[in-house]
């Protein structure tokens, strides 16, 4: 299943990715936007894993109204 999204880029974000599938690094800009967010999410899992289990458990001592 997938999903069509709209993004505002940089224009020279977007030049760079032009140029990766220009020069073959990637089969078009939807495959290179999906794996560069896919990266950029595994690469980040770990620290919002930490923060949520820190929240948790400042309110389990402390608590929060």
């Amino acid at each position: 299943m997938k999903a069509e999204i709209h993004a505002v880029l940089p224009e020279e974000l977007l030049a760079e990715a032009r140029a990766f599938v220009k020069h073959g690094w990637a089969a078009d800009i939807d495959h290179l936007l999906a794996e560069a967010l896919r990266r950029y999410l595994d690469s980040h899992s770990d620290r919002l894993t930490e923060t949520f289990v820190r929240e948790d458990a400042e309110w389990g001592l402390h608590g929060r109204e």
